[in-house]
């Protein structure tokens, strides 16, 4: 008697239809219907992936064109940085003296500019009163 009781408390399950008898008890056109709206729910689905694949293709590609940009102004301040440095070499030695302590020639220059300068200042002077 108690196992009697034991199955009469215990829930009777349901049982469920499976799909292949659900689908043979769907009439044709809801079978179209069905397969329709499939198709549908597929194209968004696909839709989706290619929209999410398209905005990481477009991250990508701006990632890589700011690495590029990134790239493409350090070699130019490097190449800036070396004109610079030879510029400032090559006017270093300009005016520096040589090792055997001549006149570099860009002092030359200035002192031939300021004499002649000089020179006419004192020939306006004494011509111009």
């Amino acid at each position: 008697m108690a196992k009697d009781k034991q199955k009469a408390d215990k829930p009777k399950k349901s049982k469920k239809p499976k799909a292949t008898e659900v689908a043979e008890a769907l009439s044709d056109e809801e079978r179209a219907e069905l397969e329709a709206l499939r198709a549908e729910k597929a194209a968004r689905k696909k839709a989706e992936q290619d929209a999410r694949e398209r905005a990481e293709l477009e991250a990508l590609r701006k990632e890589r064109d700011a690495k590029e940009a990134l790239a493409r102004q350090a070699r130019q301040e490097a190449e800036q940085d070396a004109r610079d440095a030879q510029l400032r070499e090559r006017n270093r030695q300009l005016m520096e003296p040589d090792d055997d302590l001549r006149m570099p020639l860009a002092q030359k220059l200035v002192l031939a500019v300021l004499a002649f300068v000089v020179a006419a200042a004192i020939f306006y002077v004494v011509n111009g009163l």
